[in-house]
């Protein structure tokens, strides 16, 4: 968590110390001029040398366009294209590797020292959430996506995750009831973990389209965001490509969790003699299986975007959540163990 919490400073650092005059030129170019010039592809080249502050040179922006959006370049990303910012952006990756490998150590050290899975109760849970969680967002850096807007609220969120996980939740070392020995642990439980970390990032994404959103509309409507609004909104992308991002992200691992609910059905099975019981986790897991489905489902036929969709998706992300948490804590039934 030290770690995390340095991480946490720097990616702050990043966002404070990105260069707010870059952005608030890279805003003049969006929105003033006429609508053919905010509607083509910008370049922002280096336009000052000196001084106490750097400016990277910012490559050509590409707009990506849906139906019904504006066209829009996606903004320079969280150190505003700054070369101090960006300073600050490597050193809390760097950080973020450092803590996600000690993270990662701990689970690994968690399993051996029990010889299973180190999946059996709501701590080993989180601290393995956390781990992929984290792990999906370095994956997509290494991919070379533009997600590094995402650091900050990541490790802000995984920070609060890890204080619940060793305040409140911990419990110690011990070994599973006998329903939980089976090989479809391995299977159905890492499913699980893997498709709440990327649902995750695709709330996200989702979240900050909203603000994106609200903030262009402000703009198209002639209004005049605050300063605070203007620096943080105009360097993440624009609210077509995190629209895009989230649904592709949901689209894409949502048949994963459709395994896993399979994959637990099949578990139940062999452990209680049916493959379907209506326990509060099998419900509320197929729950925010229909979700997911009337999402990806309104985007494709009914042609839902923006908005509407958004909204949507962070419904079926609560459900979600309210499954990972919630069923656990405050209700009883047969996947409660270890006391949570």
């Amino acid at each position: 968590m030290a770690v995390y919490l340095l991480a946490f400073f720097a990616y702050m650092a990043e966002w404070l110390f990105g260069s707010r005059s870059k952005v608030a030129r890279t805003a003049a170019a969006l929105t003033g001029g006429d609508r053919k010039s905010a509607a083509a592809p910008v370049t922002v080249r280096s336009a000052r040398e000196g001084g106490s502050t750097a400016v990277l040179e910012r490559p050509e922006v590409i707009t990506r366009s849906a139906s019904g959006t504006r066209d829009l370049p996606d903004g320079p990303g969280a150190a505003g294209g700054d070369a101090q910012g960006d300073l600050y952006g490597r050193i809390a990756i760097s950080l973020t590797v450092l803590a996600w490998g000690i993270e990662a150590a701990g689970v690994v050290t968690r399993a051996l020292s029990v010889q299973r899975a180190p999946w059996g109760n709501m701590y080993e849970f989180n601290i393995t959430f956390t781990t992929v969680v984290v792990g999906v967002y370095l994956a997509l850096l290494a991919l070379r996506k533009n997600v590094r807007w995402m650091g900050l609220p990541l490790v802000t969120v995984v920070l609060l995750d890890l204080g619940l996980a060793v305040t409140v939740l911990y419990t110690a070392s011990d070994q599973l009831v006998p329903a939980l020995h089976s090989y479809w642990l391995w299977i159905h439980v890492s499913t699980a973990i893997f498709c709440g970390a990327v649902f995750y990032v695709g709330a996200v994404a989702t979240l900050l389209y909203l603000f994106r959103e609200r903030y262009e509309s402000k703009l198209a409507a002639g209004l005049k965001p605050g300063s605070f609004a203007t620096s943080v909104m105009e360097r993440l992308p624009a609210s077509a490509s995190l629209d895009k991002f989230a649904y592709r992200v949901n689209a894409a691992v949502f048949p994963l969790w459709t395994f896993t609910i399979i994959a637990g059905a099949i578990w139940a099975g062999d452990a209680w003699g049916r493959y379907w019981g209506w326990d509060p986790k099998e419900v509320w897991s197929f729950i925010t299986w229909v979700a997911y489905a009337c999402y990806l489902h309104a985007r494709a036929t009914a042609g839902w975007k923006g908005r509407k969709a958004a909204y949507l998706a962070l419904v079926a992300f609560g459900c979600w959540l309210f499954n990972y948490y919630g069923v656990n804590i405050f209700v009883t039934g047969k996947h409660s163990y270890a006391g949570v």
